[in-house]
């Protein structure tokens, strides 16, 4: 079942909100090609740091 807004794993509870839609985003795009679930958040949560940290301070998001 793929994780939701509302529904996450808990290490990603503590993610700025923003940054949590990501890594959901990417969560769930890498279970959809059959990786871990344990490899899937926490490539994730790193991807969507990364993401966060290219989109900071810059105009249209």
């Amino acid at each position: 079942m793929p994780w939701t807004p509302q529904r996450y794993p808990p290490t990603m509870s503590h993610l700025p909100l923003a940054l949590r839609l990501k890594a959901i985003e990417i969560a769930n795009a890498m279970l959809d090609q059959g990786c871990d679930e344990g490899m899937a958040i926490r490539v994730a949560i790193a991807a969507a740091k990364k993401w966060a940290a290219g989109h900071d301070g810059q105009a249209g998001g």
